[in-house]
């Protein structure tokens, strides 16, 4: 049978196998990743085999709809082709299983989105922020990495350097977290949506625990002034949440915080370091575009602004994939809000 649930034995080494996809892996279909969105009641994983290729499933239960399957991040794959190999074989399997709809998250460039709707898909709402983002190289020595940044990145790590601002990583202690989602909250206010506080401290501090993450504080005169999380994950590391307090005491001080991250991330092995969410390329430099300072910001490491394809659905069973897309999404996240206080389901 090509199409199956996986063995106890290939769940205890699920990273290894995730790992070792043509895409190299990615931190959000990880195991680590799957076991969050559970514990946090955001779901039920489903780790299931395709013709001996790992698809981490997450899966919702939407009243009266069925199964619903998110594939975070997967299938992990890097030519259309594969994808629609995978999703083909996956469909008759999730149709036995009462799935209406499965959304793939797919990191293949967005270039690939017109053949993949000749072929079925639909695209769909984004759920993991960056269908458009900016990465970094790390394959050169870190003085190399540092000189190839753009100036005004360089300028401004050394000024802060200068100023006395000191960045470095931290524990994520409860108090940590606290600081850390304090300085989200203000950064967001007005912005965009976050998560209740225990979703993140469980976060930060299962992926520490896990080794592969670590929370960073920047401070000036012993105070705290921005943090970052950042998460590695084989050969690519992830800077998931960073914040900073407004009326900012040194220049560059944020600047200095993603230099740390960076060389934390070089010396665990990343080669490729992904900045997590930007305006696409043809918005990056339009002033209007409501994200466009953090791609100001993320613009004075690397200039490579990557958009990918991002979420598209495969209808399993088109009637109530329709009523989902009519009315049932946006009611079942309202409800979802009022049950958790969470702006993301």
């Amino acid at each position: 049978m090509p199409v199956r649930y996986a063995t106890a034995n290939e769940i205890a080494r699920w990273d290894e196998l995730i790992l070792s996809r043509p895409d190299g892996g990615n931190i959000f279909s990880s195991k680590t990743y799957a076991e969050q969105k559970v514990e946090q009641g955001h779901y039920q994983v489903r780790y299931i085999m395709v013709d001996n290729q790992p698809v981490t499933v997450l899966e919702k239960h939407p009243f009266g709809f069925g199964r619903y399957w998110y594939l975070p991040k997967g299938p992990n794959v890097t030519t259309v082709k594969d994808f629609d190999n995978i999703l083909s074989q996956l469909r008759p399997f999730a149709k036995a299983n009462r799935v209406f709809v499965i959304r793939a998250e797919t990191e293949l460039d967005r270039t690939n989105l017109d053949t993949l709707k000749q072929l079925g898909y639909q695209p769909s709402r984004a759920i993991i922020p960056n269908p458009s983002t900016i990465t970094l190289t790390l394959e050169s020595d870190i003085d190399e990495i540092m000189m190839g940044l753009p100036q005004k990145g360089r300028h401004a790590i050394r000024r802060a350097e200068r100023d006395g601002v000191v960045a470095e990583p931290v524990a994520a202690t409860d108090e940590n977290c606290q600081i850390m989602y304090d300085l989200l909250s203000a950064t967001a206010e007005g912005q965009f949506g976050i998560r209740p506080f225990e979703y993140y401290r469980s976060f930060w501090q299962r992926f520490e625990s896990a080794g592969l993450g670590q929370l960073f504080f920047a401070k000036v005169d012993n105070q705290v002034v921005a943090g970052a999380y950042a998460m590695i994950y084989g050969t690519k590391s992830t800077y998931k949440d960073g914040a900073s307090v407004r009326n900012r005491p040194a220049y560059g001080s944020s600047h200095l915080l993603q230099w740390r991250v960076i060389e934390w991330a070089k010396n665990r092995g990343s080669v490729w370091h992904d900045f997590c969410g930007a305006p696409p390329s043809d918005q990056i430099n339009n002033p209007d575009h409501p994200h466009y300072g953090i791609g100001r910001f993320k613009l004075s490491f690397s200039k490579n602004v990557v958009d990918y394809i991002g979420d598209v659905d495969a209808v399993i069973a088109p009637t109530r994939f329709k009523l989902w897309q009519k009315f049932g999404e946006r009611l079942f996240h309202k409800l979802y809000y009022l049950k958790h206080h969470d702006y993301y389901y």
